[in-house]
């Protein structure tokens, strides 16, 4: 068997494919590993608080491992903080990580590259697959999510802090991906069939927030948070 660790988001994808590896006998997944901002300890670009986060964990009743990291952060000091992380669990016997990217090439390589890099192996069961068809098996399996962040460049405030359903699919500009893979929108999963009680959470408030630009393009510079309290 595989023993592998899973990186999780809080949102949608993440949930399918810890599902789908759930179901999968070839692997066993021991842990999971999310980073959070260490200012304001919250899940990075979801902004979902730490206590949420823990909440939510406790349902699915996998440990968790909790990275932190400096909001304003450069790659090489984030690589660094990533390599002693990825040392540590390949350690420990990890063989495997486990994400719930669909289909950014450049992403998964990046992965594959960093990991191959400690001598460990990347597992993306999710990849390849329709965004559609994911997101309809994602709705029949009784998975519920609301929207947490949203591009501010390509999407309004009416699209965060609400449940993430066929009504907002149907809402999307059409060069918006259904899945947000390009990053145009991010999901906190309350509910589904991976939990052992539905997540309880509120929605106090809508900011909106500017990161500073990793790349030439600001295109992805400014987000619609929606305030989640457990």
């Amino acid at each position: 068997m595989k023993i592998a660790f899973f990186n999780w988001s809080t949102g949608k994808d993440s949930a399918l494919a810890l599902y789908y590896m759930l179901q999968n006998n070839a692997f066993k997944v021991n842990k999971l590993i999310t980073t959070i901002s260490k200012e304001t300890e919250a899940v990075t670009m979801h902004s979902v608080p730490k206590d949420v986060l823990l909440n939510q964990v406790k349902s699915i009743g996998i440990p968790l491992d909790v990275i932190e990291i400096p909001t304003d952060i450069d790659m090489q000091t984030y690589s660094a903080i990533m390599k002693e992380k990825l040392n540590t669990l390949k350690q420990m016997g990890y063989q495997y990580s486990i994400f719930g990217d669909i289909f950014l090439e450049d992403l998964q390589q990046y992965r594959i590259k960093k990991l191959n890099e400690i001598g460990l192996k990347a597992h993306f069961p999710l990849w390849k697959k329709d965004s559609h068809q994911l997101v309809n098996q994602f709705f029949s399996l009784g998975f519920k999510a609301v929207v947490v962040s949203v591009n501010a460049n390509i999407l309004d405030d009416s699209f965060v802090g609400v449940d993430f359903n066929e009504e907002f699919i149907n809402r999307l500009p059409s060069n918006v991906d259904v899945c947000g893979e390009n990053g145009e929108f991010h999901t906190f999963v309350y509910n589904g069939p991976i939990f052992k009680n539905p997540i309880p959470f509120k929605i106090t408030s809508k900011v909106l927030k500017t990161h500073k630009s990793t790349s030439k393009s600001n295109w992805d510079t400014k987000f619609w948070y929606c305030s989640l309290t457990a």
